[in-house]
């Protein structure tokens, strides 16, 4: 189907508007062709207006960066996928001695490592950052053992980048900028802040619902160690949507370059682990980086990613050759993703999109069980228990993350069987929070809350 560029705008602007959020880029791939639409402003104090060629930091989504440079190394005959990450590298190490023996790249791609998510640490502005990150990270606990669950993890994607830097004797910066941006013209694709002041950028923004945000009191808190899992690239959504593309191309770019064998991008995308929690990132299962979509029979894959108030958004629904990136900072940035991406995956690709998530029309009575009780993982203790007859949740930082952020509590309302929907008490988001009970392959009962899987100790 024809892309109509001015019916798309038009639309484009009003949901931007209608979600409060400040600025938007949208690129869509379609019949072979890449169109790049602009709405809103990149920052409401200076009222510059966003373009097709402003630059956004696209969080998470970096993590398909790391991966496509990982995945060139194996099928190099580099890395070995299957083979323990002390192989390349020696002095790894993990706070569970077995684990750290026996971790591999393949798990460290599917998120099935154990390693955990939330590991922020500020190693400097060096070429050693992420060795330094690596290093420092030894002694954090696994939320649980490898292989026994996926848990969605940052400092495993650190891990990957580290496996770069020393497979091609590169900083992850200069590997990300030889081996993909050059090949894929991806002009606009930049990790250093002193890069990113070359265009105009955008600034996150943040506020409550129902109110237009405010700018964020920092541009990014991150430190360059963050690289790898998403924490500092900053991109047009063209320059994501060329990355996409590839993939979906078969691991040629635009040019005819081949960045990727056919059957490495197959790979990645082909599953490597199911999700039971279906909802947080709208996953079915993940591959080897992708997050994978199932909609209503119809498969996709793609990656979402957030920083302080940017988020963004890409899928790729390949049977219809139809891909779509979007870019935000601020705002109801879910719901704008969750009504755009509809309406064009709808038209687009005949897509039908599964509504947001929440609590079912006609409520259902189920009580919590043997799920009550404590659960724990590096830096987070959940308490879930009856309260006036009602099941209710309280997500606290504890440990090295005590008086990060105010304890949440929530109400919980039953969906189904082992998921239940949560919307903290005095939330700035009015969307609702996904709250999954599972079980690890070694029958410990876990929960899901963020898509990370913590293990029940009490």
């Amino acid at each position: 189907m024809a892309f109509d560029h001015a019916h798309w705008q038009r639309r484009f602007d009003e949901l931007r508007a209608a979600h409060r959020v400040p600025g938007a880029a949208l690129a869509v791939l379609v019949d072979g062709e890449l169109h790049e639409l602009a709405t809103g402003v990149l920052h409401r104090g200076t009222g510059v207006a966003v373009t097709t060629d402003s630059v956004f930091q696209v969080g998470s989504i970096t993590k398909i960066h790391t991966a496509t440079l990982v995945m060139q190394l194996a099928e190099e005959g580099a890395l070995d996928l299957d083979a323990p990450v002390r192989d390349v590298l020696p002095d790894f190490e993990v706070a569970d001695p077995e684990a750290s023996k026996t971790i591999t790249a393949r798990q460290l791609l599917s998120h099935t490592s154990g390693l955990t998510c939330d590991f922020t640490h500020d190693t400097g502005r060096g070429d050693d950052c992420l060795a330094a990150y690596v290093d420092a990270a030894r002694d954090v606990p696994l939320d649980c053992p490898p292989g026994t669950a996926i848990s969605y993890s940052s400092v495993g994607y650190n891990v990957l980048g580290r496996i770069v830097e020393v497979l091609t004797g590169q900083t992850w910066d200069a590997a990300l900028a030889d081996r993909l941006c050059a090949p894929l013209g991806l002009t606009h694709t930049v990790t250093l802040p002193e890069d990113v002041l070359r265009f105009r950028a955008a600034m996150g923004h943040l506020g409550e619902a129902g109110a237009d945000p405010e700018p964020a009191p920092v541009w990014n808190p991150l430190p360059r160690s963050a690289g790898p899992y998403g924490g500092v690239l900053c991109a047009t959504a063209g320059d994501v949507l060329r990355l996409a593309r590839m993939h979906l191309d078969g691991g040629i770019a635009a040019d005819g370059t081949r960045v990727l064998r056919e059957e490495t991008a197959a790979a990645m995308r082909r599953r490597e682990v199911d999700c039971p929690d279906k909802w947080t990132v709208d996953s079915d299962g993940w591959g080897l980086g992708w997050t994978l979509y199932d909609w209503d029979g119809t498969h996709g894959f793609g990656h979402d990613g957030a920083t302080i108030g940017q988020y963004g958004f890409l899928r790729v629904a390949p049977e219809a050759g139809v891909a779509v990136v979007l870019l935000t900072n601020g705002g109801g940035a879910r719901r704008f993703c969750s009504d755009l991406l509809r309406d064009l995956l709808g038209e687009l690709a005949g897509i039908r999109l599964p509504e947001p998530f929440g609590p079912p029309a006609r409520p259902v009575a189920i009580g919590l069980g043997d799920r009550a009780g404590t659960y724990r993982r590096e830096g987070v203790e959940i308490t879930v228990w009856e309260h006036d007859g009602l099941p209710r949740l309280r997500y606290a930082f504890v440990d090295g993350m005590a008086g990060l952020a105010p304890p949440i509590e929530s109400d919980l309302v039953p969906v189904s069987e082992a998921v239940f929907a949560g919307r903290a008490d005095g939330a700035f988001s009015d969307d609702w929070m996904p709250v999954v009970f599972s079980t690890l392959t070694d029958g410990t009962g876990c929960v899901y809350v963020g898509m990370r899987a913590t293990p029940k100790t009490g």
